[in-house]
């Protein structure tokens, strides 16, 4: 053990330290794929505000697929001088990191649907103000993990190491919890009876909007659980790594998970089907560009609908069967008609 700080690291973590053969040819691909991928979604973003369509995750999806890229770069690098601490600490940093922005931008995504879904509610307040904390807590739950990195691998002393690994342990639990929460979200959207339709905001069917974003939370709640579950078991030593130590346990749950969600993304023109009119602040602003003005002026008795129970009705695929029926009826009182 070096006398100078930064210390290397004593104990297994997942992938290992990197090597040339290995590491390099695999991150390499990697990194091709998020350059792709941070390309496409960069070229979305300046045609969309070129036309006044203005969707911000598309440069958040940028953001993630760059820091990314320095990612994979950092990983290279310390590939090639595995003795170099310094480089070691960048590149575990920016593996912890930037996954967060994908977090973020799932939560965007549950939140239009929740308000989509439930108007009153979803605009209310005071669940305002708990996605604001839920992502005001992200930023802090970020700057807890890096100081708490580089600061292990500035001490000796084991009660630091202690504290610095509970902080980590934390913000990998709150990490999970918030890859989890659009599952909830969307479910309590779907099953809790409303009497309004649903504001449907940009382009593409509702139950694929849902459809997609639970895919992507799938995959990264897949990743996520993978991290925190093996950040709980006990530290082993470096010379003695456990199965989920391996190299492919790595890049499939912390690089493929991430990069389907990327391409899941990019494909699928999410910057179409979750696009909301720009200033929306409160109940009918998803729909104010498609008819929704007529649609206010209607009394209340006549937007109001029957409890939601069929499964067309659930993900409001389908016309009602009350505004069919009437207009059937409406149909068959005009001369002329059989």
């Amino acid at each position: 053990m070096p006398l100078k700080a930064p210390y290397p690291p004593t104990t297994a973590s997942v992938g290992g330290r990197p090597t040339v053969s290995v590491d390099v040819p695999t991150t390499s691909v990697f990194l091709f794929l998020y350059i792709l991928a941070a390309a496409g979604h960069m070229t979305i973003l300046q045609i969309n505000l070129r036309r006044g369509h203005k969707f911000l995750m598309s440069g958040l999806l940028f953001g993630f697929c760059m820091a990314r890229v320095v990612t994979c770069i950092m990983r290279i690098v310390w590939a090639c001088y595995p003795t170099n601490v310094r480089v070691a600490i960048a590149a575990t940093i920016f593996v912890s990191a930037g996954v967060l922005l994908l977090f973020l931008i799932n939560l965007l995504f549950a939140q239009r649907i929740v308000r989509a879904a439930h108007p009153h509610f979803g605009w209310h307040r005071a669940l305002h103000w708990v996605f604001i904390v839920l992502y005001a807590l992200i930023v802090m739950m970020l700057v807890v993990v890096i100081t708490a990195t580089v600061q292990s691998f500035y001490t000796l002393n084991p009660n630091t190491h202690r504290i610095d690994r509970d902080l980590q342990l934390t913000a990998a639990t709150y990490f999970m919890f918030v890859a989890f929460l659009p599952f909830p979200l969307v479910i309590v959207g779907l099953i809790v009876p409303r009497k309004t339709r649903v504001e449907k905001f940009g382009s593409g069917r509702w139950r694929t909007k849902i459809w997609v974003l639970l895919t992507a939370s799938t995959f990264l709640l897949l990743g996520t659980a993978f991290r925190t579950g093996t950040a709980f078991k006990n530290p082993r030593p470096i010379q003695h790594p456990a199965w989920y130590h391996a190299k492919w346990c790595f890049y499939f749950f912390d690089f493929t998970t991430e990069i389907i969600v990327v391409y899941l993304y990019l494909l699928l023109r999410v910057d179409r089907r979750f696009y909301i009119p720009n200033g929306s602040k409160g109940p009918g602003d998803y729909v104010r560009e498609a008819g929704a003005e007529e649609e206010k002026k209607k009394p209340e008795s006549a937007r109001n609908m029957r409890l939601i129970s069929s499964e067309e009705d659930v993900f409001d695929d389908k016309e009602p069967e009350n505004e069919r029926g009437s207009k059937d009826v409406e149909k068959n009182a005009r001369p002329g008609s059989s």
